[in-house]
């Protein structure tokens, strides 16, 4: 896309200015690092330009605190820009080891996801984060052709991006905008951990 121009302009009938404003479903998948903090990046300049901001975390513990939701929770209470709502799924799931079956994670991703579709046709938010969201579609917690026809009927104009690795080929093909994250280097490969202000 040299210089901002497209490739190719689509005989759809619209003009620039409509085609410019149509809504995008954004995906950023891969095995590398920055689904998310590139996710949180376009929620700052939503919040920059007024947009109500809605994230969902599907992955991440509750009780983590991660720079972003701080950042973005005081912005959004600033008065000077959008504001911004923050949900997470439960006491989050995956990674951590918490009393509760499968079936309760299930159910709470399958919650969060209902509260999304509420929200959209409501059209609550204009852009919203679904954060490591590929992971309950990819575990059959959730159902994709639900969340592919849900989304490319969702009224208004309201973005959507969604983060995780293994993004269902399906949701690749409705996306707009598709980002793979490769993997080059990185820290953990040479045994350190992660760290404040690089991971969280």
């Amino acid at each position: 896309m040299p210089q901002g121009k497209p490739v190719s302009v689509p005989e759809d009938g619209l003009t620039t200015r409509q085609r410019r404003a149509r809504p995008l479903l954004i995906v950023h998948t891969g095995p590398g690092k920055g689904k998310s903090t590139a996710a949180f990046g376009l929620a700052l300049r939503g919040w920059d330009q007024g947009w109500p901001i809605g994230v969902f975390q599907f992955v991440k513990s509750a009780k983590w605190r991660i720079g972003e939701e701080r950042a973005l929770r005081v912005l959004g209470d600033s008065g000077e820009g959008g504001s911004v709502s923050w949900h997470k799924m439960g006491e989050g799931w995956s990674w951590i080891q918490r009393p509760g079956s499968e079936e309760d994670h299930a159910a709470d991703a399958r919650e969060g996801w209902e509260q999304i579709k509420r929200d959209l046709a409501a059209e609550t938010f204009r852009l919203y984060v679904l954060d490591e969201f590929t992971y309950p579609m990819k575990w059959g917690w959730i159902d994709v052709d639900d969340v592919i026809d849900t989304l490319r009927a969702r009224p208004g104009s309201q973005h959507v991006v969604i983060t995780g690795r293994d993004a269902d080929p399906r949701l690749l093909d409705a996306a707009d905008l598709v980002t793979e994250m490769g993997k080059v280097k990185h820290p953990m490969d040479a045994g350190q951990k992660g760290q404040k202000g690089i991971e969280w």
